[in-house]
């Protein structure tokens, strides 16, 4: 596995290993002496998936203390924009996002560590998406950020989106809990 830095401290691409031959295709996406190497968390508490088509954007969502978690997130069907948001007050990036393409082709992966916000957009017929968190879905912690209130250069203005998305407030009006600092130390 290669481990590459993106701008966001702690936001890393992760590219597996692909064995590839007349059958199809092997990849390994998780090996925790590997992950623990790079300081990336290795105590997964549930792993889920979604199945969405074209057009469709999901996000930017994240979990609010003390139920926040680091995301590991990858495509194994079809193609996404993937996007980072940093809510982490105090970090150098704050406010910032990045993008990304994942897709099942490439077998890329992103690690998103706790306090930012993560959201995609399906450029593909179809793809689902695999995340593992490392703290268990609580539903009153459960939060997010508009989707086009941080700057990101989505593929469409008029994405599909669910009527929560809709209803979450821009990134100007969200006052973070997060703190770069107490971020790092539990990465």
């Amino acid at each position: 596995m290669t481990f590459i830095h993106t701008r966001i401290s702690g936001c890393l691409e992760i590219v597996p290993v692909c064995f590839q031959d007349e059958r199809g295709r092997f990849v390994k996406t998780y090996n925790e002496k590997t992950f623990e190497s790079h300081g990336c968390c290795t105590d997964w508490k549930e792993e889920f998936y979604s199945v969405s088509r074209r057009g469709v954007l999901r996000g930017l969502h994240f979990q609010l203390p003390p139920h926040q978690h680091d995301k590991l997130v990858y495509c194994t069907a079809g193609t996404v924009l993937d996007a980072v948001v940093d809510l982490r007050k105090g970090s150098p990036t704050y406010g910032d996002h990045i993008m990304l393409e994942l897709s099942a082709e490439k077998g890329n992966m992103l690690y998103i560590p706790r306090g930012l916000a993560h959201g995609f957009y399906v450029t593909s017929e179809s793809a689902t998406m695999m995340y593992k968190v490392s703290s268990v879905y609580a539903p009153d912690h459960d939060a997010g950020i508009r989707w086009d209130s941080a700057g990101i250069a989505w593929p469409a203005s008029t994405p599909i989106i669910s009527t929560k998305d809709g209803l979450l407030p821009p990134l100007i009006d969200f006052s973070s809990p997060f703190s770069f600092d107490d971020c790092a130390k539990r990465q």
